[in-house]
């Protein structure tokens, strides 16, 4: 896949990547982190044709200030939320990893996991969090998945003698072309989410559970457009989603 970038008479901040990947995997820790980082440019690739795959590492089973929830009634719960949201984003398969909410380890159980899914689903670009986000609070399960999803890319999922007892005639060693991190303090690439930000807030409506008062017109809906639009200043669209973006070596 080949970049192409294009910038406005401006001086803007990012490059502009306008390139549309075949596949695109999403990895998250939560039901809802996938569209609150990624919403707009996976709606906009999946509208182009791209084949995208949610990983979902939690189950997110603490996610709830209701005194009065269960676990067992979050995570159900949630889990419908995710795939009404998956499928207005225009997601084909959801992934679920069962680790409970706040307990991911980045560890080698983690890492195998992450490296079968890449090796099985062989995405041309990976969107995650980035654990390097330092100017504002980060729940500890996104900061193991970006290290985890950044370690599984490079070199395990790679090479042949990292977890060889995955590989079979359809499991092979498999090289991740991108890696896109959302919620960066230093991103480095812009994508046009004009026409994919309805898809965006629609998608999150479905995340009742998590996010309260949010519809098309709300304060909430014009919050999120509002921070979109800023993003896209000096640009020649009115909405991007920004991402700090890491090729992989060869």
């Amino acid at each position: 896949m080949n970049h192409t970038f294009s910038m406005s008479n401006q001086i803007p901040k990012f490059d502009v990547m306008r390139d549309i990947p075949k596949r695109a995997m999403v990895i998250f820790a939560h039901p809802d982190d996938a569209e609150i980082g990624a919403g707009a440019t996976a709606a906009r690739w999946s509208s182009e044709g791209c084949e995208i795959t949610y990983l979902q590492c939690t189950t997110g089973s603490s996610g709830s200030n209701d005194t009065k929830m269960t676990s067992d009634r979050i995570v159900s719960i949630r889990s419908a939320e995710q795939r009404a949201a998956a499928d207005i984003i225009g997601v084909g398969e959801i992934v679920v990893l069962n680790h409970p909410d706040g307990e991911l380890e980045a560890n080698r159980i983690f890492l195998e996991e992450v490296v079968y899914t890449l090796r099985k689903y062989r995405p041309e670009i990976v969107l995650t969090h980035d654990q390097h986000r330092i100017n504002r609070f980060q729940h500890r399960d996104h900061r193991q998945v970006g290290t985890t999803v950044q370690d599984a890319i490079y070199p395990y999922a790679r090479d042949h003698l990292h977890f060889p007892d995955q590989l079979t005639d359809e499991i092979k060693t498999y090289k991740v072309k991108h890696l896109f991190f959302w919620g960066s303090d230093q991103p480095n690439i812009i994508i046009d989410v004009t026409d994919s930000i309805d898809k965006k807030i629609e998608a999150l409506e479905k995340h009742e559970s998590q996010i309260s008062g949010l519809s098309f017109g709300s304060d909430l809906d014009l919050h999120i457009r509002k921070q979109h639009m800023e993003e896209a200043t000096s640009y020649n669209f009115e909405y991007g989603e920004t991402f700090r973006m890491l090729t992989a070596r060869k």
